[in-house]
Order: structure tokens, then C-alpha cells, then sequence
């Protein structure tokens, strides 16, 4: 019985290089506040519910936007800033 094989369609945010690239483009486009600030929710709502990403793949890509360095969190976890290296990939 072949019956247990289950499809599953390729995502398009299964890379986390390309989710980090999206989270920088949708904070790029938001208005930034006092210190640069960008509040998380202004990225992770446009990413989660008009890209249709999923929560698994928001933390991949912002944990690796973090450890290249284009984005730094607030460690209060409400905000990022943008870094040099964030800005630079706008310039």
C-alpha cells in the first residue's frame, strides 16, 4: 500500500537565507521610530500573515539576519535596529 506517501509543496520560505532577506526588505519599508527602532510586530505580522510564512521559518530567518548582522533585537525582543551591514544591502 503506497497510501502513506503525503505531498508536500515546496515552500517558499524554506530557506532561512531567503526569509532573512525578506525580513530586511519588509524592515527597510517600515518607519522607523526614536533610535532607529523598528517594532517587531510592524515585521512579523506583514511576514506572517501577507507572505504567508510560518512562525518556524520567521525565527530562522530573523536568528540569521542577527548572526550575519544587519539587524540587531532589542533585548527586550519589542524592537531591531538596523546595522550598518542591514543598511549597507539598501545602499
Amino acid at each position: 500500500c503506497q497510501g502513506s506517501m503525503k505531498f508536500v509543496p515546496n515552500r517558499p520560505y524554506s530557506e532561512p537565507e531567503r526569509v532573512a532577506r525578506k525580513i530586511v526588505e519588509i524592515a527597510n519599508g517600515v518607519e522607523v521610530v526614536q533610535d532607529g527602532r523598528i517594532y517587531i510586530e510592524l515585521i512579523n505580522g506583514p511576514f506572517l500573515f501577507r507572505e504567508k510564512g510560518t512562525p518556524d521559518e520567521y525565527k530562522a530567518g530573523l536568528d540569521l539576519a542577527i548572526e550575519r548582522g544587519w539587524l540587531e533585537l532589542d533585548r527586550s525582543g519589542t524592537f531591531v535596529r538596523f546595522t550598518q551591514a542591514g543598511s549597507d544591502l539598501f545602499a
